[in-house]
């Protein structure tokens, strides 16, 4: 569940980010809301930027089970790294 919410959130400020420039997670805190077994079925997460500097960026991102039930949410910042 943190690697899904890392990739999540990290695919969002990827996204915000002109070619070439690269990421890669400072830190990450995960809150764990509700048990993932293998019998939950498909996880949804999505991930947003709160903010994008020029060297971090800080996003969230929330991850939900296929009944909308929220499981899991997290916040990382991210070092930006440009050529």
């Amino acid at each position: 569940l943190c690697t899904l919410l890392d990739s999540a959130a990290g695919c969002a400020v990827h996204t915000m980010l002109p070619p070439g420039v690269g990421y890669s997670t400072i830190e990450i805190k995960v809150s764990f809301l509700a048990a993932v077994r293998a019998d939950t079925g498909t996880i949804e997460a999505e991930g947003r930027v709160l903010r994008l500097g020029r060297q971090v960026a800080f996003a969230e991102a929330h991850a939900r089970a296929a009944d909308g039930k929220l499981v899991g949410h997290a916040t990382t910042s991210l070092a930006v790294m440009r050529p």
